[in-house]
């Protein structure tokens, strides 16, 4: 029979913001359970596996065996496949490293133990527990029995379909509008470039795009994310991949080693992200980049301030949502006006024509952009097409 467990700071999911918000928490001196529901950490992987690394020093990770390719920049193709290229500086937040996820995950939950989180495998939260209406702990099934874990600090680090935050009594409810089907063949016997990730825009991916991640030589992910909303199932997902790797030469004479597929959120962020005793934090919270559909900088950063204020709390005997805002408000100060910003432009890139998005990469072919950012974009698209940037004043 597994015991009951007390604890400080309960985190729910061993993901890269759960690993982090842990590890900073066990920093801070707090005492530290993180639970997974899965056999191993980072498998299987769901994840394009494309990342940025300047954020990387920020929350204290150093770069290590699960870098698979350092790359120079991304380039942009429009439905015609005109092309814009930039280098990994201004490439935003998935531009950088391609890595192996799973070992990535790995290293993060080891940097967390080594710092003293206590982490229980194959062990699935199936109940928050609250008490005059603040959660102090969750039940938890493991090997299938059930247990509980007391805490008076609980983190919702469990992905995208989040279900710790809707038992919390958060609201976590998301548009169709606001979420991408998402599915990636590794290929090999290809022929990416290893020097760029590419993305490919247009009614190929309706509401998304195709990418290409390079791996090693002949070896990449291709993999697609589409817009629920213009789907009628998300079995059409892979039918736009087919049909995509069937019109180029250079991945359809690849073969494929393995496919992962699933959902992403493209939404704006949560409007609460903390209650009494409880926070949430990563995709849980909405925190994934609604133009580029990657989380792993997102959710490490606010990892960092989850586990740093989770800490405080406990030590002060002090987990009212009062308190805890000193999070919802670190976080949103560094990360919410580009996400909210990033979702408006979402909004309306998915309604744009195939035309239109030849327009806007044509006219940036030409251009340097020292900084990539939507505003930066859309001016240097109204210097060559004014007409364009109609419906995008706002962003001006």
């Amino acid at each position: 029979m597994v015991a009951d467990l007390k604890t400080d700071v309960l985190v729910v999911g061993a993901g890269p913001a759960g690993s982090m918000t842990a590890k900073w928490a066990a920093k801070g001196g707090a005492r530290v359970v993180m639970i997974e529901k899965r056999q191993e950490i980072g498998s299987p992987v769901r994840c394009g596996e494309g990342m940025s690394k300047d954020w990387l020093p920020e929350v204290g990770i150093t770069p290590g065996k699960w870098i698979n390719v350092e790359v120079e920049g991304a380039r942009i193709f429009s439905p015609s496949e005109k092309i814009f290229e930039i280098n990994e500086k201004h490439a935003g937040n998935e531009v950088g490293y391609v890595v192996e996820r799973d070992g990535f995950d790995k290293a993060l939950a080891i940097d967390a133990a080594n710092a003293g989180v206590d982490i229980h495998l194959k062990t699935a939260a199936v109940e928050v527990r609250k008490e005059h209406g603040r959660v102090v702990g969750v039940r938890a099934k493991e090997f299938g029995e059930t247990f509980e874990i007391r805490a008076p600090v609980t983190i919702g680090a469990d992905g995208f379909e989040s279900q710790v935050g809707r038992w919390a009594g958060l609201p976590t409810n998301i548009a169709l509008r606001d979420m991408d089907t998402c599915l990636q063949y590794r290929m090999t016997g290809v022929d990416s470039d290893l020097r760029y990730c590419d993305f490919y825009l247009g009614k190929c991916a309706p509401g998304g795009y195709v990418w290409v991640f390079p791996k090693a030589e002949g070896l990449a992910n291709v993999g697609i994310g589409v817009q629920v909303s213009q789907i009628k199932t998300t079995a059409e997902a892979r039918i736009y991949l087919d049909r995509w790797i069937e019109k180029h030469p250079g991945y359809a004479k690849g073969k494929k080693i393995d496919m992962v597929g699933g959902g992403v959120s493209i939404s704006p962020p949560l409007k609460q992200t903390v209650s009494d005793g409880f926070m949430l934090v990563g995709d849980a919270a909405r925190m994934i980049d609604p133009l580029t559909g990657g989380g792993i900088a997102n959710g490490c950063i606010a990892g960092k301030i989850c586990g740093t204020v989770a800490a405080e709390a406990a030590q002060t005997g002090d987990t009212s949502k009062a308190f805890l805002d000193k999070y919802e408000k670190g976080w949103r100060a560094r990360l919410e006006e580009k996400l909210y910003r990033n979702w408006l432009a979402k909004e309306k890139l998915t309604t744009l024509s195939d035309a239109t998005f030849d327009k806007i990469i044509d006219a940036l072919a030409g251009v340097r952009l020292e900084k990539l950012n939507v505003h930066n974009i859309l001016k240097a698209v109204h210097e060559k097409y004014p007409e364009v940037t109609k419906e995008f004043e706002a962003f001006l």
